[in-house]
């Protein structure tokens, strides 16, 4: 339909029923059209201004959609948005949204497919407008949407409200620091959207912070999932930064927040995609949770709770975070943003909870039996983890690195049995470690005990590859005493050569076991003898 006509019926020379049939026509033949003509941008700005005239009036709802609708599909050019970021405009899509008279009941049904378009286009707008997003917070925009969120409570019918008050919650949050911290700090955002949260999983409470497991229990519903990601969303941006608990009340408030989050890890979408969404979403979260409140993610359990259990305790939600980052590493794919979430959320609880880091332990690097192939070789967890400590990016290899490490309970000599020198260097390097020992944090004094196998194997296992390999005959059995000294100055020749051209650079340990250029290292050496002798 050409946007010529569509323009002249919205510009008045129509009724109200030709307006509507119009806009139904234009909205149906650009559904999905995200790319605009710029040969058309004035008509487009016009179209919009025409549509805010008419919003502003009291027109009946079925024109109301339409004419959001069409607001709507406009918005997603950025270029046409100048005249429809003003106070006056944006006051009348908050008004169209219920959020000028937060103290109204939402009753009338009808009216809620007019309430659901608007927050559509306020979310658009504030998304590709930055006068938007500042008219947000002079119009005390978040504050409106909180108000409106109490209301969708224990109200039928609200989903798609609720989903979309959520979704331009979380976009403001994400876009406007200041907006992010009024709902940290005044409007109590954490409360509100996590009760938000609570309601779209429809959690019932057993204990204070355990929530009732239902195995049969259905999957959640699209509509559902959508809010519980929307609300994750939104909870994520408005809890960063909040590693240091300072009161009770915030310490209560993460623990409930965690409890909720384990009930979302062992709750089903109506799709596997909608279910690995809502799981990473609700992973993201847990990240921002101080790690002295995840020790709510286990419960002790009773005998018909679940059959994933440790020391009486319910693993489940562990369980599903380590299904979850094998599935991601299965990916092989975008392991920055898919997977290191995953891997430092069980990195930090295996480092401060004992249960869950012997838990893991017990899945990832149970007792060595086979050691005839290397570590990083095969299919098993452990395998995956090892290939990763030696991947292009510096931050995958390092967090796969760290989580071995710590499951090691740092200690170097039983990171070296699992992984090999050769793919443990790295981390040993950055930690100082290369001369082994082990860590900064404490662990329990728990003994790990070798298998028969790997006792009998060990002496035979090479420590830079970490499998066993079957003796290889010397080449310098049969050689004369002149060529061994050949080849040896040969060697020592192609080192020099290579050191001159600066392609190479000798390096040695440190007393401290950092990587330091050979001379420096000896020199250190020699002084700590030095001062050694001395105190003698």
């Amino acid at each position: 339909m050409e946007l010529g006509a569509v323009l002249e019926a919205v510009e008045g020379r129509g009724g109200a029923e030709t307006v509507e049939q119009v806009l139904a026509r234009y909205n149906e033949e650009n559904r999905a059209i995200f790319r605009f003509d710029p040969a058309d941008e004035d008509k487009r700005k016009k179209l919009c201004e025409g549509i805010l005239n008419i919003l502003e009036k009291d027109t009946k709802t079925s024109c109301q959609v339409a004419c959001l609708e069409a607001l709507r599909i406009l918005s997603r050019d950025k270029k046409v948005l100048v005249p429809v970021t003003t106070k006056r405009n944006m006051q009348i899509l908050m008004r169209l949204a219920k959020l000028d008279t937060v103290e109204d009941p939402l009753e009338r049904v009808s009216e809620f497919p007019v309430i659901v378009e608007a927050l559509k286009c306020l979310c658009n707008i504030i998304f590709n407008s930055a006068v938007a997003q500042k008219l947000s917070l002079e119009l005390n925009l978040a504050a409106m949407l909180c108000k409106l969120l109490e209301k969708c409570k224990d109200q039928q019918f609200v989903d798609d409200i609720k989903c979309f008050d959520l979704r331009l919650l979380f976009l403001l949050s994400l876009l406007h620091t200041d907006i992010r911290s009024q709902l940290r700090q005044e409007l109590q955002g954490v409360q509100v959207l996590t009760q938000a949260l609570e309601s779209s999983l429809s959690v019932r409470w057993t204990e204070e912070y355990k929530a009732a497991e239902d195995r049969d229990r259905p999957p959640l519903s699209l509509q559902e999932t959508d809010c519980a990601i929307e609300a994750l969303k939104a909870l994520f941006n408005v809890t960063l930064d909040s590693w240091n608990v300072h009161s009770k009340n915030e310490s209560h408030q993460f623990r409930y927040m965690a409890a909720i989050l384990r009930h979302c890890l062992l709750t089903t979408g109506p799709t596997e995609d909608k279910t690995e969404e809502l799981h990473s979403n609700a992973i993201n979260l847990l990240s921002n949770v101080p790690v002295s409140c995840l020790d709510v993610l286990i419960s002790p359990s009773s005998q018909e709770e679940t059959d994933i259990k440790y020391n009486g305790m319910n693993m489940g939600a562990i369980q599903v975070l380590l299904d979850f980052m094998e599935k991601r590493i299965d990916k092989g794919s975008s392991y920055r943003e898919g997977l290191t979430p995953v891997l430092s959320l069980l990195t930090e609880c295996c480092r401060t909870h004992r249960n869950i880091r012997k838990f893991i332990k017990a899945q990832v690097l149970p007792p060595l039996r086979d050691v005839s192939s290397r570590p990083e070789v095969g299919t098993t967890v452990r395998n995956k983890l090892v290939r990763l400590m030696t991947h292009v990016d510096l931050g995958v290899k390092q967090i796969a690195a760290e989580f071995l490490f710590v499951l090691c309970k740092e200690r170097v000599d039983s990171l070296l049995k699992y992984t090999g020198y050769g793919n443990a260097a790295g981390l040993l390097a950055a930690r100082g470690l290369l001369a082994g020992g082990r860590g900064d944090h404490w662990y329990s004094d728990d003994e790990d005990t070798d298998t028969e196998e790997y006792k009998s194997a060990k002496p035979n296992i090479n420590l830079i590859t970490g499998h066993l390999e079957e003796p290889m005959p010397n080449p310098m059995d049969e050689m004369t005493e002149e060529q061994k000294e050949y080849e040896a100055m040969k060697l020592v020749n192609m080192f020099d050569k290579l050191s001159r051209d600066e392609l190479i650079k000798p390096m040695g340990v440190r007393p401290d076991g950092t990587m330091a250029p050979l001379e420096e290292a000896v020199s250190q050496y020699q002084t700590n003898k030095q001062d050694s002798s001395d105190s003698d």
